[in-house]
């Protein structure tokens, strides 16, 4: 598989992959003051995520590829690391932070590629997920704060 898109958004499926799994290890082990309102922003997040992991791997299967598989696969590929089950809330939160400016790298990736190819339907489904990611990082970060 040689297509630039197709491989850029290959990625982008790895990515939201991982960090569904990321943010799921969050929802359940977070602790402390701010757990109710952690806890369901994280399972806000990871749902949302989950819908869109399917689009975008449809996308691919449109596009007459293969969407990855395997969760050892997709982990390699996200290259995104792994949370302590005992992190705090404020280190959950940052590297939900990190792992989100990661996978909002990718989707621009994609989008650009997708956008030289001339591929509208590719490029506006990666410009959607760009703003959800964006507005995802400015939350976290104003929990920061």
């Amino acid at each position: 598989m040689s297509d630039p898109v197709t491989q850029a958004l290959r990625q982008v499926v790895a990515d939201t992959y991982a960090l569904i799994g990321q943010t799921h290890v969050c929802h359940w082990n977070v602790r402390g003051p701010s757990f109710f309102s952690l806890h369901t922003a994280f399972e806000e997040q990871y749902n949302e995520l989950f819908l869109a992991v399917d689009e975008i791997a449809e996308r691919i299967r449109a596009k007459g590829a293969l969407a990855p598989g395997g969760l050892s696969n997709l982990a390699k590929m996200a290259g995104i690391d792994e949370i302590a089950e005992d992190a705090s809330a404020k280190e959950m939160v940052t590297h939900l932070v990190k792992s989100n400016e990661k996978l909002l790298a990718d989707l621009k990736v994609a989008r650009d590629k997708a956008g030289e190819a001339g591929d509208s339907e590719s490029e506006d489904i990666m410009i959607a997920r760009i703003q959800v990611h964006e507005k995802t990082v400015w939350m976290l970060k104003s929990y920061l704060e």
